[in-house]
């Protein structure tokens, strides 16, 4: 018998592509697919069960199929369908403590792998320039998904202590983009104009999700010869981005504000359903976030196949062009340029693009 791997948050893409994506491993047997939501997506040949992991029946599952390997994927920060972000927290956090509550009497469960994010750190204007996965943060996240993933972390280090016969590996994502990313950044960089705080150019970070797919595989079984897969790792593309940088990659123009009137335009934007424009990501679009993924390659062995630009790049293709796009706008400024130099100006010495 080969591997039983049991996947929760089937419901979204992510989920769902990774589901597909593990089954043709060789040595997986079988894949059980949770989500207490039909998935709108096929997924192979993988048993779907439609259950809610914030139910004890959790650990009747684990037991029915004799699951060796459970990939929580669970832990987001987006409601799907017509859910809130009441039901999202719970499925969070209450639905991590009932899925390790049913790990932790499963005498079969051998491997749990947790797909969190770098929101640990927060984001604060004393921040270090760089997290490390031992680095703590300045100022813990109050609310929001933040204090989530912070919460089921909690949980997850727990557990590992209960059962240290189980490899325990957690994954803190940055953020996650690409042609079908979901998530509240994805559709602040959709808005057709981007409010930015005035004064701040943030850095930031990408992940592919592609490269989500292929860590979380790396993840989810035995580690191969001179690495290790269980501990906490930083999962980023390399490089990163200023906000300013995106914006203009997109075509989209911003709109600087004082700090107080984005908050007052984030909750407008939240109440119209258009983004998620939490005080959370309010403060990532002020102070940006940088982590160090050493221990991702050196240790995990993984090293994606898609840096911080190249994920941009790809999510923004999938966008379409902005009201500003970027060869119209470089074309405008070498124009206005070159007038400059009819006019006894200096010469350009670089295109705007």
């Amino acid at each position: 018998m080969g591997k039983v791997v049991l996947v929760t948050g089937v419901a979204r893409q992510l989920g769902g592509r990774f589901v597909r994506r593990i089954q043709r491993d060789p040595d997986v047997d079988r894949v059980v697919a949770v989500d207490a939501i039909p998935p709108e997506h096929h997924l192979g040949g993988a048993d779907f069960v439609r259950a809610d992991i914030r139910q004890p029946t959790i650990a009747r599952l684990l037991a029915e199929y004799s699951v060796d390997t459970v990939v929580h994927m669970d832990v987001t920060g987006t409601p799907l369908g017509s859910g809130s972000r009441t039901s999202v927290k719970e499925t969070n956090v209450i639905g991590t403590m009932q899925l390790l509550g049913a790990c932790q009497k499963s005498p079969a469960v051998k491997r749990l792998v947790v797909k969190s994010s770098t929101n640990v750190y927060g984001s604060a204007p004393r921040d270090p320039a760089v997290f490390t996965e031992t680095t703590p943060p300045k100022s813990l996240p109050s609310g929001g998904f933040a204090k989530d993933t912070v919460e089921v972390e909690g949980y997850v280090r727990g557990f590992a202590r209960r059962r240290p016969d189980v490899a325990v590996c957690v994954l803190r994502f940055a953020n996650i983009l690409g042609p079908s990313a979901d998530s509240p950044l994805a559709a602040y960089f959709s808005l057709p104009v981007l409010p930015t705080v005035f004064g701040y150019d943030p850095r930031l970070q990408f992940v592919h999700e592609d490269d989500v797919i292929d860590v979380l595989r790396i993840a989810s079984h035995e580690p191969e010869r001179g690495t290790l897969n269980s501990g906490t790792f930083n999962i980023a593309g390399d490089g990163v981005l200023l906000l300013s940088q995106c914006a203009r990659r997109l075509g989209r123009p911003t709109v600087p504000l004082l700090l107080p009137a984005v908050s007052w335009v984030g909750t407008a934007v939240r109440t119209l359903g258009m983004t998620d424009f939490s005080p959370e990501q309010l403060r990532l679009l002020t102070h940006g976030r940088v982590v160090a993924t050493k221990q991702m390659r050196e240790t995990l062995g993984f090293r994606p196949k898609y840096t911080t630009a190249e994920t941009f790049a790809d999510f923004a293709r999938s966008r379409g062009p902005g009201l500003l796009p970027p060869e119209a706008l470089a074309g405008a400024v070498d124009r206005i340029a070159g007038l400059s130099l009819l006019g006894g100006g200096h010469p350009p010495t670089q295109s705007a693009n």
